[in-house]
């Protein structure tokens, strides 16, 4: 058996590694959470434009996606398969993510909405160079069932802290309230201070997961041998490598789940900005408690994967924490909960976040764990190690839904009549409670089905175990 079969990675690999999750942090916490809210309520953009530029970028880069996992799981270099992609988006998605915050003043209108389009559109290509060649990464690196769920602890963990401290900066530092502005949203030049520390952290994650990571290469999987490359050959061996019934199932999983957390993201600040009415102050305090949460998913996914398997920790704990989600709004809605403007409401629904968001990340940990475990099982069937495909397919699907979500999110704003540019005293008492029951129904209905596709995942510990025996097998022979 191989060197990465036995070996599970070591601290300085997983931290090297994970570290890279925090540019995919940052990136999604600023185009899910307040991209509609900077380009629509702080420049006046409509959102429905604002939902088209960053629907338009979405589908292109879910198009790429299965472009650069093909072309990463097959491509020959003295640098691997993988990290020539890292490399390559190093610099690009840097610089193109500081511009999307930073547009020229004179900028409205169409003018606006084009260069939100072009940059939204260079952010995501280039991002991807780097996001599915380094999740295939984890599937290379060690092959032992319990070791891949906490290498992708470590990714969902970094990126999290990573997205937490610079949206917490952003809250606390850069937007200043003023008189009229209690949530400092309308403060423009904390949203230009925000571009240039987001890139700046951007550039930093990739180069220090691209350099720490760069010692193995030598031990990773080689491509399968040379051979004539087609577009009927290309598009037949993605078909046959996703047709893997584990893989079908967490793939329509992640539709819908990526589906309620796209639509989650998007109007995320206008629950906390209009239904529970909370100051900039408040908010960027329910962000930093949710630093406890990436604590206790880092040990309880490990944890849960190793006790109850992955597919039963992922189903018991998704269920745990896809209640516990919308229910503080259902309560409001019933006029269960204090008043807004309350301590009391402000500490319960602290308390609610943290234990929320805690499974949330354990659930996410351990379903990226599952994608890894499906490697082996195709390659039995195919005799092709296809890591790029499978962790590019789930970026696809998850972009497509995240428009999906930006687009069931532009139609309960629509339907609440939220008006670009409303500030939280001029939304009726109607709106509000039209936008709290749109948010809550949404999510849990959709979020059940996602447990539901989760069911219909096959690999156990143990068909895990017999897989590897197998591959050890065929390569003995």
């Amino acid at each position: 058996m191989s060197e990465t079969v036995t070996r599970k990675p070591g601290l300085l690999t997983r931290l090297a590694y994970g570290v890279g999750g925090a540019a995919g942090g940052i990136k999604n916490n600023g185009f899910e959470y307040v991209l509609l809210l900077f380009y629509s309520q702080v420049l006046g953009l409509p959102a429905f434009l604002v939902v088209l530029a960053m629907g338009i970028a979405l589908v292109l880069d879910a198009v790429s996606d299965p472009v650069v996992g093909y072309w990463s799981d097959n491509l020959k270099s003295r640098f691997g398969r993988r990290h020539p992609f890292i490399y390559v988006a190093l610099i690009p998605v840097a610089i193109a993510y500081f511009l999307v915050w930073n547009p020229p003043e004179a900028l409205q209108g169409t003018g606006l909405f084009v260069w939100l389009l072009v940059l939204t559109i260079t952010v995501r290509l280039t991002y991807t160079l780097f996001e599915v060649p380094h999740h295939a990464l984890a599937a290379e690196l060690t092959q032992d069932y319990d070791a891949r769920t906490s290498l992708m602890s470590f990714r969902y963990f970094f990126a999290w802290v990573g997205g937490l401290t610079v949206q917490i900066i952003l809250f606390v530092a850069l937007l200043q309230p003023s008189e009229g502005d209690p949530s400092g949203f309308f403060h423009i030049d904390g949203w230009h201070a925000y571009g240039l520390l987001a890139a700046c952290c951007i550039f930093t994650s990739i180069a220090i997961t691209s350099f720490g990571t760069h010692r193995h290469i030598p031990h990773l999987k080689p491509p399968p041998p040379q051979r004539r490359i087609t577009i009927k050959r290309v598009f037949g061996e993605i078909s046959e490598t996703a047709s893997n019934p584990s893989f079908r199932a967490l793939f329509i999983a992640t539709l819908f789940g990526f589906v309620a957390s796209g639509t989650s993201a998007s109007l995320n600040q206008y629950i906390n900005g209009f239904f529970w009415e909370f100051t900039a102050d408040q908010i960027g305090g329910l962000t930093t408690a949710v630093y406890l949460s990436a604590l206790m998913a880092l040990g309880l996914a490990p944890l849960a994967g190793r006790f109850l398997g992955k597919k039963r920790a992922a189903i018991i704990i998704g269920l745990l924490a896809f209640t516990i989600a919308p229910t503080p709004v259902f309560l409001r809605l019933f006029g269960l909960l204090p008043a807004n403007g309350t301590d009391e409401l402000y500490t319960f629904i602290l308390i609610v976040t943290v234990v929320d968001v805690a499974l949330i990340i354990a659930y996410q940990m351990l379903a990226a764990s599952m994608v890894a475990d499906v490697v082996e099982q195709s390659e039995l069937a195919t005799g092709r190690r296809s890591e790029g495909i499978f962790f590019a397919g789930i970026s696809f699907i998850r972009k497509l839904a995240q428009f999906s979500g930006l687009f069931l999110a532009s139609i309960i704003l629509s339907v609440a009549a939220i008006e670009p540019g409303s500030r939280a005293a001029d939304v009726g008492e109607a709106s509000v409670r039209t936008l709290g029951w749109g948010y809550a129904i949404a999510l849990l209905s959709i979020w059940m089905m996602m447990i539901v596709a989760v069911s219909f995942y096959r690999i156990s510990r143990e068909e895990h175990e017999q897989n590897l025996q197998k591959l050890s097998q065929k390569a003995a022979e």
